[in-house]
């Protein structure tokens, strides 16, 4: 599993560890993964022509010491100084005995830049808020017109380490490496899209168990699938409900039912006016013409895939003392109140469109707050919550580590995907996952299942749910 921390805990975790060791170690074996990155990067560092951007403080002083080692192997290597006065003077000394030499100023650094082989970003460590300073931003217009490699130091600079938000300008790494621990703002977009490639470096940071985000890997997938035994029956594997669908859209009842029959349930009932098309499709499904009570038992319930306007299915599964599973029209019907008062577990499954309007803010401050949004969600609602989108969420209602998923493609932003998603992660509750595990395990194979399915093509949300095997195949022989 990987996992993120917050800045105020990976500096407390870096004074702790400085104290224990002689002075600048602790800034030398960071330098030492950095140095190593890039001349894997370079492939032949002699000849090779460096631009070092170089801010205040530490994150400067690693961009100077790493471009000092380069400097020693045969690099051309040309340090901007974007603050002079407050440059790293250990770095900037080391530099010049290496043979490096200096520029002061974003203007000065532009035809360095035009020439460079590979620039190194060095502006603004993880502290920084709010994008960059007119000046360093000048800069951005050269990054994007050279065909330079950008390594990305800690953090791309302008980028917040803790929300993933970009408030401004900031810098495109094609590599981040960072130190210590991965950051969220590397894990989480807007900002993880600015981090291209990221390669974490381990310089013996002592962190405390709990993160505040955590992605998980094949082998913790595979740990939480449940597995059938020998005397498993239907109902001992779980029996998982749908209502869903519509007369208007029927099709979002049998793509719904398709992802639940691979979720590992034992069986799936559904309830509503797609019976029809729903057991066309897969006769094995249990239908039923009543209301969600009548249906029969279940062990969790999935409510509002191409619901309509039902408010009274959505209600009445509400009341069902088992996990319930609320997606599209259903999360607009539901009762926040209703929701709050349930006992048995909760997952809402919003895209940024739908949190919105939960929250009653602009999509786009949705999507630039992607982190601040799930919590605060989780948190009105008393209910753990999915936030669809290019990098998934789930958070609990009672804090805890954010999962961010790992998995996924931009294909699978396609019609019906997200209800293949509804059923795969209701069938999961019902097999007795509880509902982070279950929207993590659920997102992550349906991540995986898209980009099985696409392979590099577009992809509709039905292939996406015949890949769901395919992809449970390789989390639990990989």
């Amino acid at each position: 599993m990987r996992t993120a921390y917050s800045v105020e805990t990976v500096r407390a975790a870096e004074q702790e560890l400085m104290a224990r060791l002689p002075d600048g170690a602790l800034m030398q074996r960071a330098v030492a993964g950095l140095t190593a990155a890039c001349a894997e990067l370079l492939g032949r560092v002699y000849g090779r022509r460096v631009v070092l951007l170089v801010g205040s403080g530490d994150n400067g002083g690693d961009a100077l010491y790493a471009g000092a080692r380069l400097a020693k192997r045969g690099a051309g290597v040309v340090a901007a100084l974007l603050a002079p006065d407050r440059a790293h003077p250990g770095g900037l000394a080391a530099l010049r005995r290496a043979g490096g030499s200096v520029v002061n100023g974003a203007e000065a650094a532009e035809e360095p830049l035009r020439r460079a082989d590979l620039v190194l970003d060095g502006i603004v460590g993880i502290g920084g808020k709010g994008g960059l300073r007119p000046d360093a931003a000048e800069l951005l217009d050269v990054l994007g017109e050279i065909r330079a490699a950008v390594v990305a130091v800690d953090l791309p600079s302008g980028v917040e380490a803790d929300t993933g938000e970009v408030r401004g300008a900031a810098v495109r790494a094609d590599l981040t490496v960072t130190f210590g621990t991965h950051k969220p703002g590397l894990l989480v977009d807007p900002a993880r899209e600015y981090a291209g490639s990221v390669r974490l470096v381990d310089i013996g940071l002592a962190l405390p168990g709990e993160a505040e985000l955590q992605a998980l890997q094949h082998a913790d997938v595979a740990a939480l699938l449940p597995v059938p035994g020998a005397e498993s029956d239907k109902y001992r594997r779980g029996v998982v409900g749908i209502a869903a669908g519509s007369s208007r859209y029927p099709g979002a009842a049998v793509l719904a039912v398709s992802g639940a029959l691979r979720g590992g349930a034992g069986a799936v009932r559904y309830v509503g006016p797609a019976g029809d098309a729903v057991i066309a499709r897969f006769p094995e499904t249990l239908v039923s013409t009543g209301s969600p009570e009548q249906a029969g038992r279940v062990q969790a319930w999935v409510v509002g895939p191409g619901a309509g306007d039902d408010g009274d299915v959505v209600a009445a599964v509400l009341k069902a003392d088992v996990p319930v599973l609320i997606d599209a029209d259903g999360l607009r019907l539901a009762d926040r109140d209703a929701v709050r008062a349930r006992r048995a577990p909760t997952l809402l499954t919003p895209h940024a469109g739908e949190a919105a309007a939960l929250l009653g803010v602009p999509r786009e401050e949705v999507e630039s707050a992607r982190l601040a949004s799930v919590r605060e969600l989780a948190e009105r609602y008393g209910a753990t919550v999915l936030l669809k989108g290019s990098t998934t969420l789930v958070a609990s209602p009672g804090g805890g580590p954010v999962r961010v998923n790992s998995t996924g493609t931009g294909w699978l932003a396609t019609a019906g995907s997200g209800d293949v998603l509804s059923g795969l992660t209701g069938s999961l509750l019902a097999a007795g996952l509880d509902a982070r595990d279950a929207g993590s395990v659920g997102a992550y194979l349906h991540g995986l299942a898209g980009r099985l399915a696409a392979d590099g093509a577009p992809v509709g949300a039905h292939d996406v749910a015949e890949a769901v095997r395919e992809a449970w195949r390789d989390v639990t022989t990989g």
